[in-house]
């Protein structure tokens, strides 16, 4: 399915401009949790982000109170709707975090309201995650006796710590953005009032530098969670001579001896 400039679906909403793929997810009657319908279409918008090369950074929201709010439990109580959980994890959440973590360009989480259970968790799996201040995460899995899925496990110790992810998946505390904030769990909290623009400006710029050295630092970073100091240095190397091969790094190098602002083309 072909990149519009602007998809309209009852479930994902899809916009490009200024290079930035802004994708929404958009079912705000229940607070944008999953379905099956809108996890493989999101799949299929990420996909088609990651293939056009007019696209060089991407925004990931939610329509109306919510960033998302996990699976929607009506799926899963209703026997005629529901896909069982081995589905769910295996052809809904989990093609979603590895194409969040394997798409060569930065992915932005904007939490635009509470991003709860798996909602919470892919946010945590995008490059930037930013948040109104006004908006909490809930690790909400034990609340219904079950346990954290979408990564959560993996990605948020590593951005807090053993011990207080530990606590806040046991006990499903609500964080507030200013704590998430302070426990660097996410990049930055914005007004409420300024939030969608503050969403644009960081949108804007990223789509503006350098694509592939960004691809790059993903990579690196990605495969830093299980390598050696030794794998890791060599992965430094290799990427770091391809990326001085790179058209980006030439007009780098000339615009700061030419004392400009240089123009990324993202190749």
């Amino acid at each position: 399915m072909p990149l519009k400039k602007q998809l309209m679906d009852k479930s994902i909403l899809l916009k490009t401009e200024n290079q930035v793929a802004y994708i929404t997810l958009n079912r705000p009657d229940v607070f944008n949790s999953f379905d099956r319908e809108m996890a493989l279409l999101l799949q299929a918008t990420l996909d088609d982000c990651e293939k056009n090369s007019e696209v060089r950074s991407i925004v990931l929201s939610g329509k109306g109170k919510a960033f998302c709010a996990g699976q929607d439990l009506k799926e899963v109580t209703t026997p005629e709707l529901n896909p069982g959980f081995k589905k769910i994890l295996e052809e809904h959440y989990n093609p979603i975090i590895i194409r969040i973590r394997n798409i060569n360009k930065p992915i932005i989480a904007a939490v635009n309201g509470v991003a709860a259970g798996a909602g919470a968790n892919i946010a945590l799996a995008c490059d930037v995650v930013v948040a109104s201040e006004n908006v909490s995460f809930i690790q909400a899995f034990s609340k219904i006796g079950l346990v954290p899925d979408s990564g959560g496990t993996f990605f948020l110790p590593r951005l807090i710590g053993f011990q207080k992810a530990s606590a806040l998946m046991m006990f499903g505390d609500k964080i507030p953005a200013k704590e998430a904030e302070a426990l660097g769990m996410i990049y930055k909290v914005f007004p409420v009032d300024t939030f969608n623009e503050e969403v644009k400006i960081i949108a804007i710029h990223l789509a503006n530098m350098p694509t592939k050295a960004l691809g790059f630092i993903k990579k690196m970073l990605n495969e830093s969670m299980t390598n050696t100091l030794e794998k890791q240095l060599d992965l430094e190397g290799k990427l770091q001579i391809e990326a001085a091969q790179s058209e980006d790094y030439i007009e780098g190098v000339n615009a700061f001896i030419e004392k400009r602002k240089p123009i990324f083309k993202g190749k």
